[in-house]
């Protein structure tokens, strides 16, 4: 539970007749992982990289057109719902009969609307180009021909004045201007340093003959028409998705399949005889795969187990209950676990929601963020969107639970005084029972910090005595020692001389020598053994002893964050109601009802601004709490992730 799945090293020989068998029965289970075979350089013991098994030529190339066709028609494997799972025989006879004439049809549709599509987006450009010349009472053939004349056309910023012989039309009926001018072409030079002064830009003539008007109606209509043969197009792909969506899939997964079976061998060493392959397995599937190999080969088989060098190695698979399942996502964000080393999923899945909770404590906008990740759940697809909607789920359930404690919705107090601390805020004259609570509050969060951190180094004694041998284990474990010693050295001697509500209070213990009463001499020794400890493993360690107090005045955030949560809470219910909706509830008028509406959506949208910062902050705070402050004591994280090889169907059966 917190440790990664066990594995075993496995070493597999056979005959490269058995390969296909093996490779097949390999890939039925689903458990192996295969560690790729690299030939090392100048090396002269006779191994070499494998050969695709037969058929993987034609496998890719019809996985390739089936993935294109699927890409056509809009289809998502990811997203398509499992209506029936086809037996894979039957799969397979339909790709010979069915599915070469599904390729056509489909390719077919592609081809014209590619060619109408290129067709429309001729006919727009064209209609674009012709729009600034429909200004112009001109048709379009009188703009050229002409050998003692130059035209110019095109957009300007303002009409100008021109002094050379013309004729001239302009008209600000257009987006930028339209001008249009004919000059003898003795005065084009000076006619054009005019036009350019005044910003002129040139405008190509539309090769095309009669008038602007009637040729800009002729392409938006052919437009408009290959628009309409693209819908129908569309609606015949669509067609297709929808009667051979689910074969399509299912070809998909079948031939994936047979791709990865045929490519295996590239993964394998060969001799001319044999082949053989190093992978990985679960320690609780082992014998059950081990028998399935001896007799599917009949006893043609060499396995053997061999022994793990190097925890970095191990491909990594998470063992934890169901419901810390999703919080692996978080762990995969900052590093999986090494195969050595404690696997942290279990704690965040428990303490990343109460963080979470205490932080947003509040009843209206726990039961909001509870309603929205579960109604997202039946939308997002991927499993990394779910898995971080269920963790969302757990943690609104939290900030509900710790709402009731705090006796707190949006921003108001329950029918009942807070049962644990209150944090309602003096806002408007509201401050809920005795106002709050923000010293308690703050030493309960430091309470917290001073646990969590010394879990966290309680867990690096333990992942340095498995992770590390001999003297470094020894100096790890004492070191981790030595941060616990000066940080708790510290707590005492501050107990010893300060009285702090919700901490012990050592200042009537008696005193030693030196002003220094029990506690404080204890915590003397075990600072100055903790600072010992700390400096015997790496001396350049002693300057980050500051982190000890910075670490745990971090987890005041819990407070703070959620005292700012408080705060806008109660503001925007002072702002909306104290101070616009409640004044018009005296005399209601007209003018009165829509200051009324007014003061509805202040309230509305400052509610759901605050569920959003609420949201970030929380998850933000939360997260960052164990990322920086907690992992940092003890995880390294760096493991490399368990990838079987084989595939579990969903679309087909055996």
């Amino acid at each position: 539970m917190l440790r990664p799945e066990r594995m075993r090293r496995l070493l597999i020989v056979a005959p490269k007749s058995e390969t296909d068998t093996i490779v097949r029965e390999l890939y039925r289970h689903n458990v192996y992982h295969i560690e790729d075979f690299v030939p090392e350089s100048g090396s002269s013991d006779g191994l070499s990289i494998g050969h695709p098994l037969s058929g993987a030529s034609d496998a890719a190339s019809g996985l390739i057109k089936i993935r294109a066709i699927e890409n056509a028609c809009g289809i998502d494997p990811e997203n398509v719902e499992v209506r029936t799972r086809i037996p894979a025989s039957k799969v397979r006879a339909m790709i010979q009969t069915d599915l070469p004439a599904i390729i056509e049809e489909v390719e077919g549709l592609v081809a014209s609307r590619s060619r109408l599509e290129a067709q429309q987006k001729e006919h727009e450009q064209r209609a674009k180009e012709l729009e600034p010349f429909v200004a112009v009472p001109m048709d379009l053939d009188l703009y050229r021909g002409y050998t003692r004349f130059s035209v110019f056309t095109g957009h300007i910023a303002h009409d100008v004045t021109i002094d050379a012989p013309h004729e001239k039309y302009f008209s600000d009926k257009v987006d930028g201007n339209m001008i249009v001018v004919v000059v003898p072409n003795e005065h084009r030079e000076e006619v054009e340093r005019t036009l350019l002064d005044a910003g002129f830009q040139a405008i190509p003539v539309p090769d095309e003959t009669g008038a602007p008007a009637d040729r800009l109606k002729a392409h938006q209509e052919e437009a408009r028409r290959i628009e309409g043969e693209i819908a129908a197009i569309n609606g015949k792909i669509a067609g297709i998705r929808e009667r051979h969506a689910d074969f399509l899939v299912a070809c998909d997964e079948l031939l994936t399949a047979d791709v990865e079976r045929a490519e295996a061998p590239l993964r394998f060493a060969t001799t001319e005889e044999t082949f053989l392959t190093e992978g990985w397995i679960p320690e609780r599937n082992f014998e059950k795969v081990k028998e399935a190999l001896v007799r599917a080969t009949g006893d043609r088989i060499y396995i053997q187990e061999l022994e793990i060098e190097d925890d970095a190695r191990v491909p990594v698979e998470y063992e934890n209950p169901t419901f810390a399942s999703p919080t692996q996502m978080l762990i995969d964000i900052y590093a999986r676990p090494r195969y050595s080393e404690i696997d942290p999923t279990l704690m965040v899945a428990i303490v990343f929601p109460i963080f979470f909770g205490m932080i947003l404590g509040d009843v209206g906008y726990g039961a909001i963020l509870l309603a929205m990740s579960l109604g997202l759940r039946k939308i997002v697809k991927g499993e990394g969107g779910r898995m971080l909607l269920k963790v969302l789920s757990y943690a609104s359930v939290s900030s509900i639970i710790f709402g009731i404690l705090y006796s707190e919705i949006f921003g108001s107090a329950l029918p009942w005084p807070a049962l644990i601390f209150s944090r309602h805020l003096n806002i408007g004259g509201a401050a809920g029972g005795h106002g709050p609570q923000v010293v308690e509050l703050m030493i309960i969060a430091i309470w917290i910090g001073l646990l969590h951190i010394t879990l966290g180094r309680i867990l690096g004694i333990v992942n340095a005595r498995k992770i590390y041998s001999g003297k470094h284990a020894t100096q790890a474990v004492l070191s981790h020692a030595g941060w616990l010693g000066t940080m708790w050295g510290i707590m005492l001697m501050i107990w010893a001389f300060y009285a702090i509500p919700l901490m012990p209070d050592l200042t009537g213990l008696p005193v030693v020598a030196m002003g220094l009463n029990v506690a404080a001499v204890v915590g003397v020794v075990l600072l100055v053994a903790g600072i010992l400890g700390i400096a015997q493993e790496n001396p350049l360690e002693l300057v980050e002893l500051p982190t000890i107090i910075s670490h745990v005045l971090s987890y005041a955030r819990l407070v703070a964050v959620g005292l700012s949560s408080v705060a806008i809470a109660m503001v925007v219910n002072y702002i909306a109601i104290g101070m616009i909706i409640e004044p018009q509830l005296e005399a209601i008028t007209p003018v009165g009802v829509i200051i009324i509406i007014v003061g509805i959506l202040v309230l509305l949208m400052g509610h759901a601004l605050n569920t959003a910062l609420g949201l970030l902050g929380g998850g933000l705070h939360s997260i960052r709490l164990h990322y920086v402050e907690f992992f940092t004591k003890f995880y390294k994280g760096g493991g490399k992730k368990y990838n079987p090889f084989g595939m579990k169907p969903k679309f087909t059966e055996e």
